[in-house]
Formats: C-alpha cells, structure tokens, sequence
C-alpha cells in the first residue's frame, strides 16, 4: 500500500478532487442538492452513474469531517465490496493513492484523516443495530430483500454530528418505503435517466439493452428511472404481493417445499427461472428464493440441486416441452455425477404444460389475488416480472414466472393428505418406516462412501 498522505496532501486532494468533479466531470444531476435535506435519494435508470455519484459525496463527507464514521449499505455483502468500494466507479477508484485503506476482513475502509467507512449487507440488517453513524451511502435500495427491517435499524444509528445525513442511489420500483420517502418533505428527490451518460457507456450496451427494453414497461422503469404503479392487465397487482409480504420468522411450518426450474430457450439466450416456493400447513404459497439468471445446462442442473439441498426441498419440478427434453437428461447425470450411481434416481417432477402459459399462470395468479401467496422478503426481479407482463399484449411468459407457476402448481394439485408425506425430513421424525425419498438416499450413500459404514 501507497504511504498515507500528508494533511496538506489530503487538504489538496480533496479541493482538486472536488473541483474536477464539480467542474468538469460530474453532470449538475450528480452532485448534491442545495438546501436543508436529511435524505438524497436519487433515482436514476442504469448506467447512469449512480456508483461515481455515492462514492464522491461519501468520500466528500469523509474528508470534510475527520474521524467520522459512515456506513455503506449494498443489497449483499458481495455487492459492497465489488460496486461500492472496488468496483470501477466505487470509493477506492476515486480516492487518492494511499488516502483510503480497504481491510476487507474488517468491513471497513478508513482513511488517512481518521474518518472510517463501515461496510454492511441490507441481507443482515441486524448488524446496524448498534453502530453509529454522521452519514450513509445507500446502493440500490430497492433490491434490498429486507427493505424495511434494514432501514429502520439503519435510522437507529443515524445520530452523530450535528445532522446526519443519507445518500440513496437506486433504480426505482414503487415500493412503500420509496413511496414514503418521495412525500418526506425532508427528502432531496433527483431523477435521471440512462440517456444523460449514455456517450460515456459502451456501444454493445447500447445495443443488447436499450435496443431490447426501450419502449418497454420495464425500460420505463430501468432506463427512463419512472416509478411504475400497477399496470393494468398486468398478471399480478403489487400491492397484493406487498399485502401478503411476510418476514422469514412468520413463516408457518411448511409441508413441502420444492424448486421450479424452467430451462432458457436456447436461441435467444433467456434466463433460466430457478424458484423455490413452500406449501404451508395453512394451505399458503411461500416463496423462499429466486436464483433465476443465465447459465449453462450444467450449471442449471447444480443450481438447482444445491438448491433442493439449501432449503430441503423434495423435487425439482421443471418444464420438460417445448424443446426442453435435454433438462431431463443433464439433470439426471448431473445428479450422479453429485451423489454416485447408486444414489436412486433423481428428485425430478416433469412438468408437460400443454395449457398456453396464459391460462396456467391464471391460478396462480388468483392466488395472489387472495392473499393466499407470500413472498418471504423481496424479490425485486421476479416481483418486477409478475407486475409488468400483460398475457394479453405478450403470450411469452417470463422465465421467473414459469418457474414460479410449475413450483406453485406442484402445491395446488396435492391435498394435505399425500402431501403430509412428501418430506423425507418430516417423516423421519415420524414413528412409522416411511418409503426413503432419493434426496434422503443419496445422501446417505454419501456418508456411506466417506465413512465406510455399511448399508
């Protein structure tokens, strides 16, 4: 590491830093409001330059107040460091060599005036509980999964220095806690579209993104930076998946639990949707994970197994028409290659969907309606997909949504009775010899293999 600069040498940086950037670099949307503000909150479409614009007010705070303390708050710990503190735009690539120090095994940044930059995951908001803070740059908070829980113990620590102060860079979605900060009279709101940096962004973005999303519903929202309200004809009104959102401890017990899988077609490179929902013994829909995203065939495969393993599901349950029958055959090798050949065969539910994929969302879809699914935190890009698709102007379903709808299908078509035996992981703690479910076998060949116990 670079030798730590003088006070003078930190002085200078930070009025060379300030003016270039205030002067020649920064567009007037990216720098700080004027006027009496407690919170920034920035909404902006991608690739506009949120990144630059947090890392500069964060380090501007920093220098104007030595020994301070600030926080830095990404949807996921991986997301702090490598967009908010490493990445491209972020706190180190704009700091003078040698005026930051990043220990990654402490969270934290601190800088050579004493100041200290505090690293945090919205995915463990309990870890702001305590700690305190003069200010805090917020990325993309309307990815946060526990949006609420983390703010609210963000605002606990928000009580140092004379007004503490709090930068949110974020695309927009109309969730309610956004919504409550564009009415806060004590809120700065600035907008700004894709289109004010788009000289600065690479000629294939141009093409593969804006080509393909301008117009869109969901360019509107992620390019032009608007605060979408429900759509009509849209499959799923958001305030019926906000109503019935529900924290990880409400979760009642669940008697099944499975992984909807639909494969990526293969010509136009889609997503492959990977979602895993519960059935609960209140005879509702839980969703617990969307890990949906592009991969290869084999990569899906152990996706979705590693999956099944994380939450102790029973079955992967995937779409097998259309074109798609080499799921069946990568899954079925991947799952020896994971577990032996001798493991049984592998948990996996085709599903042949003959119905158009308007009519098989549909239930799903009054279920939502009645309150009866709940998604266990947020997920913004499955919540994205299930609230801008209109079945009536576009029959190509989104790849979240159909594993979605093969998960919660799975649920609808069993009663409580065949369902209650359906976990391995219930019935083992049943005094009865239930049949042995092949996620249960094969991971007891494993310990057999490793241990050398016998059969």
């Amino acid at each position: 590491m670079a030798a730590a600069p003088s006070l003078e040498a930190i002085h200078a940086h930070s009025e060379a830093r300030g003016g270039v950037w205030r002067g020649g670099v920064a567009r007037p949307e990216q720098l700080a409001p004027d006027g009496d503000w407690d919170t920034w909150l920035l909404l902006a479409g991608r690739g506009f330059g949120k990144s630059r614009t947090g890392a500069e007010w964060v380090l501007e705070q920093a220098l104007a107040m030595p020994g301070s303390r600030g926080a830095l708050v990404a949807p996921t710990a991986s997301d702090c460091r490598d967009i908010m503190v490493e990445g491209e735009s972020g706190i180190m690539a704009c700091a003078l060599p040698g005026l930051a120090q990043y220990e990654p095994s402490k969270r934290r940044i601190t800088l050579a005036n004493g100041s200290i930059l505090t690293c945090y995951s919205a995915d463990e908001p309990d870890r702001l509980r305590g700690p305190q803070h003069h200010y805090g740059w917020l990325d993309e908070l309307a990815s946060w999964r526990h949006l609420q829980h983390a703010w609210d113990m963000l605002q606990m620590g928000m009580r140092l220095g004379e007004h503490p102060r709090i930068c949110i860079t974020t695309t927009p979605r109309p969730l309610p806690l956004i919504k409550e900060l564009l009415k806060d009279d004590r809120t700065a709101v600035v907008r700004g579209s894709t289109y004010a940096n788009l000289a600065n962004l690479a000629p294939s973005f141009r093409r593969a993104v804006i080509s393909r999303y301008e117009g869109t519903t969901l360019g509107r929202q992620e390019l032009d930076a608007e605060v979408l309200e429900d759509l009509p004809g849209a499959l799923v009104a958001r305030a019926h998946i906000d109503g019935a959102r529900v924290r990880p401890e409400d979760v009642p017990e669940l008697i099944s639990i499975v992984v909807g899988l639909d494969p990526a077609g293969t010509s136009r490179g889609d997503e492959t949707g990977l979602v895993v929902t519960g059935w609960g013994v209140d005879k509702h829909h839980y969703v617990l994970a969307d890990a949906s995203r592009r991969r290869s065939p084999d990569e899906t495969a152990r996706a979705a197994y590693a999956l099944l393993e994380q939450h102790d599901a029973v079955k992967v349950v995937v779409e097998d028409n259309g074109g798609k029958d080499w799921i069946e055959s990568v899954l079925t090798r991947v799952w020896r290659d994971l577990h032996g050949d001798d493991a049984g065969p592998a948990p996996i539910r085709r599903v042949n969907a003959a119905q158009g994929k308007k009519l098989r969302a549909q239930p799903v879809a009054m279920l939502y309606e009645q309150g009866r699914v709940h998604h266990v935190g947020a997920f913004p890009e499955l919540e994205d997909q299930l609230t801008t698709w209109i079945p009536e102007e576009d029959p190509n379903s989104p790849d979240r949504i159909d594993a979605l709808v093969h998960a919660v299908t799975h649920h609808m078509k069993r009663d409580r009775a065949s369902a209650a035996l359906v976990s391995p992981h219930r019935a083992a703690q049943q005094r009865r010899t239930p049949a042995v479910h092949p996620v249960l076998a094969a991971r007891q060949a494993a310990t057999q293999r490793r241990t050398g116990a016998p059969r």
